[in-house]
């Protein structure tokens, strides 16, 4: 057998981050992220996130594929390479002047359990079956990921209460103001060549319209635009979670880099992830 990274196929977060609803939930953690102005700040002015989006979006999801299914040494190396970008990078505050830089611990946080608190909503309203203990379990997990960021795993939430308690203290800090608004427009309406408008139009705006309904009833207040009731939202995201779902794995797992092909591959076909197997 070969190395089973830092996850295993024995933990949750093994089996969950396999499900096709990821991309959904990963689109509502960028909403949700950038309605903290100091941490949506050092995105935007420390890449080149309004020309190459998508790459950003596609090193997101990278990260989280090597640090899920790579072996050790990768999620090691993953987390080494982002910690040293963290401790290279300033913020300026355009209001204050006031400099900080993008590592500092309350910005990872908040990305931390933005992107966490989107992948259990998303895919447990979309019908992938997690008990609550699971979900905790889940969250207590990720704390690994915390750590490869540059956190100290001890200050972040260990399950769902201290993640529900997190948010209500965190919600007088959130604002939409002219940065998230811009990671809003891209989501939108996200540049793309002449020939693709179409499938733009016809199936990224469907992904971005679900994330953004999916996403908690503070967030459209701050945001500024409605969404469908709780219960439509959720009916929404279990239909097009049954439809993902059908696609078979592994084609949906075709796309580079094949991280839990790889995975497979080094570790046998019993490695394959699936909701039945959630421990």
């Amino acid at each position: 057998m070969g190395d089973p990274g830092l996850y295993t196929p024995r933990s949750v977060t093994w089996q969950l981050h396999g499900d096709p609803m990821m991309w959904v939930a990963g689109v509502r953690a960028l909403y949700l992220q950038a309605l903290l102005p100091r941490a949506v700040r050092g995105v935007l002015q420390n890449s080149d996130f309004r020309r190459d989006a998508w790459g950003r979006l596609s090193r997101t999801a990278d990260f989280v594929g090597v640090t899920t299914y790579g072996t050790t040494e990768a999620a090691e190396r993953a987390g080494a390479h982002v910690r040293g970008i963290h401790r290279r990078l300033t913020v300026t505050d355009p209001a204050t002047g006031e400099r900080y830089g993008v590592g500092e611990p309350g910005l990872l946080r908040w990305v931390h359990c933005a992107e966490v608190d989107s992948y259990l909503q998303v895919l447990r309203r979309s019908g992938y079956p997690l008990t609550d203990a699971q979900a905790d379990r889940y969250i207590a997990e990720r704390r690994v990921s915390a750590r490869l960021v540059g956190l100290d795993p001890r200050d972040v939430p260990a399950d769902r209460a201290e993640l529900a308690a997190y948010f209500a203290r965190m919600r007088p800090h959130l604002a939409a103001g002219p940065e998230a608004r811009e990671v809003d427009d891209f989501l939108r309406h996200p540049p793309v060549r002449p020939l693709l408008i179409p499938a733009r139009d016809l199936l990224w705006r469907r992904v971005a319209g679900l994330a953004y309904a999916a996403l908690p009833p503070y967030a459209h207040d701050l945001y500024g635009r409605p969404a469908p009731d709780p219960a439509t939202v959720t009916r929404r995201l279990r239909g097009t979670g049954t439809l993902l779902r059908r696609i078979p794995s592994h084609l949906r797992w075709q796309r580079p880099p094949k991280h839990i092909l790889r995975a497979m591959s080094r570790l046998g076909p019993a490695a394959c992830p699936a909701p039945h197997k959630v421990p």
